[in-house]
């Protein structure tokens, strides 16, 4: 198997990169935005046509919710076009392509589970330009899978987890917002689920079924609110001795914490699909926690 990683650097990328390092079996390259611009149609066809993967995994994106409201000619070109041109060159080579999107494409106002086949109707820029890039890859390639995650931490790159560890730090008392829910998920969860796809498609044994080529939800369980989400980072970290101790947590509403970009008040998906298919279970956030200096 030859695998094209995109967005090498980002948080799934970069654990993609690390999980990788351990399949001898697999040949793979690394790209990144200084390697490889997504959104050069040029660009990707030779790189593509060079390296002639078997598996794109598409982990590049613009994840700058409220900026995109501004930037929006650059969430477009980011999150759908390079998405597209990705795509269409796997098509050309024959080659299956697995691309990240998100919880976003939902209007966030559902009660209970978001599945697959739910109605979406993004409510920012961000939504919308990667409900774009689902469309884009849906349409140009006959072998894709689109993984929707949400609410990704990790050790690399800017997260929650890093944000809320350095706020301890500096602040007796954080208010937090209360009332948005979802499902916290371990980068390196996604990367292993990729690669336990990308192996399933690519199988000698031929075994994959084409009609379970399509959409999976993956994320964290248990669901949490970013403030109970919060208190147990605080804790853990306490117990870990990242922190001396955890600042006094309040529950706040999302109107008392105003930004550019409107958030899902319900971002929690239902990650049945994936594990009926795959044997891929829900990511196990809490313990991706455990090891709290690795995010310090």
């Amino acid at each position: 198997m030859k695998v094209l990683i995109t967005g090498s650097n980002g948080q799934v990328g970069s654990c993609l990169v690390k999980q990788l390092r351990s399949c001898p079996e697999i040949e793979f390259l690394a790209v990144d935005r200084d390697q490889l611009d997504i959104t050069s149609e040029q660009e990707v066809i030779k790189t593509v046509n060079d390296f002639m993967p078997t598996i794109i995994i598409n982990a590049a994106a613009h994840t700058a919710v409220d900026k995109a409201e501004d930037e929006v000619e650059l969430s477009y070109a980011i999150n759908c076009d390079g998405p597209k041109y990705l795509a269409e060159a796997a098509e050309r080579v024959g080659a299956a392509i697995l691309h990240i999107s998100t919880d976003y494409v939902f209007a966030g106002d559902k009660e209970g589970l978001y599945s697959e086949s739910d109605t979406v109707y993004p409510q920012g820029v961000y939504g919308e330009s990667k409900l774009a890039g689902e469309e884009a890859v849906i349409n140009a390639c006959s072998r894709h899978i689109i993984l929707r995650t949400a609410w990704v931490f990790g050790e690399d790159g800017n997260n929650f987890v890093k944000t809320m560890l350095r706020l301890a730090q500096q602040r007796d008392s954080l208010g937090i917002v209360a009332d948005q829910f979802g499902g916290p998920t371990y980068a390196g969860d996604i990367a292993a689920a990729l690669i336990k796809i990308a192996k399933s498609i690519t199988g000698s044994k031929n075994t994959f079924n084409s009609d379970n080529y399509g959409i999976y939800h993956f994320s964290g369980m248990p669901h949490v609110s970013w403030c109970e989400f919060a208190q147990v980072i605080f804790d853990k970290a306490v117990e870990q001795n990242v922190l001396v101790k955890s600042p006094d947590v309040k529950g706040i509403k999302t109107e008392d914490y105003p930004t550019p970009a409107k958030r899902p008040a319900n971002s929690k998906l239902n990650t049945q699909k994936i594990t009926t298919v795959f044997n891929i279970p829900a990511s196990d956030w809490q313990s991706a926690l455990n090891h709290q200096s690795d995010y310090a």
